[in-house]
């Protein structure tokens, strides 16, 4: 049978997965080989170094920039508390006295006798990594971080905002295609991941955060929506370092979009579990994909038959419309004729023929204008 390659969006109520959790820089590693951990436990922790803070102390005291190391009260490498004298002159025969206080808190790194300057390092910021997922660990990175397996639930979207994020997966819509109504943004939301249904506006986004809302899931965004919410047009490159206080999963892509059939029925079946949400999305080099995962014991969903990109795309497949015309419909491969086609363009392509399911028929398109939908 005739079968082709190509990348796959994940939608599946049961699949092992592993989680990477690195440090930005090195540190210690907290836990071992092996160990059960839930998504709350710290696996690793490090310290960024401190803001450097640089003070001028030739211009506050008034003395050339090779006799400012005799102002010193403390010595290089002492710590200093805000607002502290740390340095200090004496003028008019010793009657009179300059002194010059920390900004902040920190230690006294280093000093130059050219240019005049102390510079402050404020104390080291802590950082910790957790695990995201209740799991195990599978492998530990020395001094950078582990790897978490787990089992469960993997669910991908087209685009996303706001990174990591957990909470309770809250439906507030019944179908597919419902718009939930504002006032379904009650205390009852608070710390949770809600389901919206086909559409999230602005206004909806900013009573979400209100509400306390930690995620929210739609299938589609209006571009004037999120350019009005994020306050300035988003770039191409990567998303999930917005600090909007809620992190944002898009299913299907932009405009009106009901949720896919497939996706619905497991998220309807994940209402009131904790889910780990990641709104990271990279659509350049190293693609990266907006996340749902949902660790479980066994499978959710009756009858599902999963399905592999890395089977590849053959007669029966689940795909998506990436272009248009018919972009965000969903069919089913009938065949993938082995010739080239010629498209109107004038290109040979090889082609794909899909079934949509809203009895539209069947309908012949270029194969990269396609992603299979993995199961």
């Amino acid at each position: 049978m005739a079968h082709a390659y190509i990348p796959g969006l994940r939608v599946t109520d049961y699949m092992t997965f592993e989680v990477e959790r690195r440090l930005p820089l090195k540190g210690r590693v907290l836990v071992q080989k092996g160990q059960v951990v839930t998504a709350e436990t710290v696996v690793a922790r490090t310290e960024l170094p401190g803001n450097v803070i640089p003070v001028n102390l030739a211009n506050q005291l008034g003395v050339p920039a090779a006799d400012v190391e005799g102002t010193l009260i403390k010595p290089i490498g002492s710590s200093v508390q805000k607002d502290e004298v740390f340095a200090r002159v004496k003028t008019m025969f010793g009657l009179m006295s300059q002194s010059a206080k920390s900004p902040a808190n920190g230690v006294l790194e280093s000093i130059s006798s050219v240019t005049g300057q102390v510079i402050l390092r404020e104390p080291p910021m802590p950082v910790e990594v957790d695990a995201y997922v209740n799991g195990t660990v599978k492998d530990v990175i020395p001094d950078e971080g582990v790897t978490i397996e787990a089992k469960g639930a993997f669910i991908q979207g087209i685009f996303g905002i706001g990174g990591e994020t957990r909470g309770t997966l809250k439906m507030l819509v019944s179908s597919p295609s419902e718009v939930a109504a504002p006032e379904k943004l009650d205390a009852s939301v608070k710390g949770c991941v809600v389901v919206v249904g086909a559409y999230v506006s602005n206004d909806f986004l900013n009573r979400a955060i209100q509400a306390g809302a930690s995620a929210v899931v739609a299938g589609g965004i209006d571009d004037k929506d999120l350019r009005d919410f994020l306050g300035y047009d988003l770039g191409v490159a990567i998303t999930g370092h917005e600090e909007m206080g809620i992190t944002v999963l898009v299913t299907e892509g932009f405009g009106h979009m009901p949720i896919a059939e497939r996706t619905f029925r497991l998220l309807k079946a994940l209402d009131g579990k904790v889910v780990s949400v990641n709104g990271a999305t990279q659509i350049r080099a190293g693609v990266m994909r907006p996340e749902i995962l949902c660790p479980l014991d066994g499978p959710i969903l009756e009858n599902q038959v999963h399905a592999s990109a890395e089977e590849g795309l053959k007669a029966g497949a689940n795909v998506r419309v990436i272009r248009q015309p018919y972009f965000g419909k969903l069919g089913t491969v009938v065949s993938l004729p082995a010739e080239l086609q010629m498209l109107e363009t004038e290109a040979h392509v090889r082609v794909v023929e899909v079934e949509f399911g809203d009895g539209s028929g069947k309908k012949t398109l270029p194969r990269a204008n396609v992603e299979m939908i993995e199961t």
